[in-house]
């Protein structure tokens, strides 16, 4: 069952100062934080980048997974080696989780051993034991989200996730939180945490204006945008007040099916909105040239509150104007570069008064330069100072 398969023509340029991370995201789902990092991150240092453990019975439901049910060891770029472990089904189940996380460690340290040498750094971006998988000159705890606030939303106990947080924050040698909600909820005395926020593929949206428009858009424009997974998450009336407006709503994302069904079909059946699904991340520029104003309707939750939202920097990226949520995350971006909105009425009315603003390139390139700072790039160059200074490496 640990059997680590490997694809032909595997090799890393350099092996030396190994980072390992354990993703709580599969490569093959949305590009989120744990990939962004990864991706960037290995143009520094090599990267072994573990998704989480996969039942043996997804590759029947999905046949893009069918080329092998063992663990794969494969290269996804000179510096950047995935790994899939493979285990029983009803992982979501406690015993058979502990199962899962054995031959996640299990599947690791094998890896580990086909690529030579002892990791420099183990970063572990879930709530799995698998911390104890193989040495590391630094354990390093990724808190890209509050776990024990989305109890509801993963369904699941939070006082299970909260005693495996606890687990965890005892096993790593450093925190690393995506905001300060996070880092001051797990601040201890001789614990130490770090900030770095989620960033933003500042290239690839830089370019949204020499994109080639989506096809498959109907809506005349203006148009205002929501680009991301419409969830629990989603505050469901703020997009309904924008639709209201008659103004021109686009999504573009997957959609959770047990995402209040009868509301959200009632939505994507206005002739003002249309859902496109989920899109490869490499279309998403062909998208955003067709939106005039992005939008991130969060709702008021503990989980949300303690977010980092990706999809707000993409829209600055973009040039776009933005209105949000008002979360601790929007308030840290300087004023006037986000509208921020605290009621779904708000939300419409700033909508309809950036669709109905002038052309303002200036507005673009100050929402673009902040976008810039706020690089993957620049926050993958973070994490690899973290890790030199806490593993005694150097990264080239």
């Amino acid at each position: 069952m640990t059997h680590v398969g490997t694809d032909d023509g595997l090799e890393l340029e350099d092996r030396e100062g190994l980072v390992v991370l354990a993703s709580g995201n599969s490569w093959d789902d949305t590009w989120l934080s744990d990939k962004h990092l990864a991706v960037h991150l290995s143009t520094t240092m090599p990267v072994l980048f573990v998704d989480p453990a996969m039942s043996m019975l997804t590759p029947l439901r999905k046949p893009a997974l069918r080329r092998g049910r063992a663990p794969r060891l494969r290269r996804i770029a000179p510096g950047l080696v995935r790994l899939t472990p493979v285990t029983v089904p009803g992982i979501t189940r406690p015993v058979l989780r502990e199962i899962g996380e054995w031959v996640t460690r299990r599947a690791i340290a094998r890896a580990v051993r086909r690529l030579g040498g002892e990791p420099r750094a183990l970063i572990v971006g879930s709530l799995d034991d698998v911390f104890d998988a193989c040495p590391s000159a630094v354990k390093i705890l990724y808190g890209t989200d509050d776990w024990s606030a989305g109890a509801d939303i993963l369904g699941l106990s939070a006082a299970s996730l909260r005693r495996r947080e606890a687990r965890q924050l005892g096993k790593a040698d450093l925190a690393v939180a995506v905001s300060d909600v996070i880092a001051d909820r797990w601040a201890a005395p001789g614990r130490a945490i770090e900030i770095i926020p989620n960033g933003c593929d500042t290239e690839r949206f830089a370019a949204v204006d020499t994109a080639i428009p989506a096809a498959d858009v109907t809506l005349p424009p203006p148009i205002a945008g929501f680009v991301g997974h419409l969830s629990e998450r989603i505050d469901l009336t703020m997009l309904e007040a924008v639709a209201d407006t008659g103004a021109s709503l686009l999504l573009v994302g997957p959609r959770q099916l047990t995402f209040d069904l009868d509301r959200v079909g009632a939505l994507l059946e206005r002739p003002n909105v249309q859902w496109v699904g989920a899109q490869p991340f490499e279309s998403l520029p062909s998208y955003l040239r067709l939106i005039s104003v992005g939008l991130t309707p969060y709702t008021d939750s503990e989980f949300n509150r303690a977010s980092h939202p990706l999809k707000t920097l993409e829209y600055l990226a973009a040039g776009r104007p933005a209105v949000v949520s008002d979360l601790p995350s929007t308030r840290k971006i300087p004023p006037g570069l986000v509208d921020i909105a605290s009621s779904p009425a708000q939300f419409a009315e700033l909508t309809l008064r950036a669709l109905r603003a002038a052309p303002d390139p200036a507005a673009a390139a100050r929402r673009a330069a902040y976008a810039q700072r706020q690089s993957w790039a620049s926050r993958a160059a973070d994490f690899a100072a973290l890790i030199e200074g806490r593993s005694g490496g150097s990264a080239r």
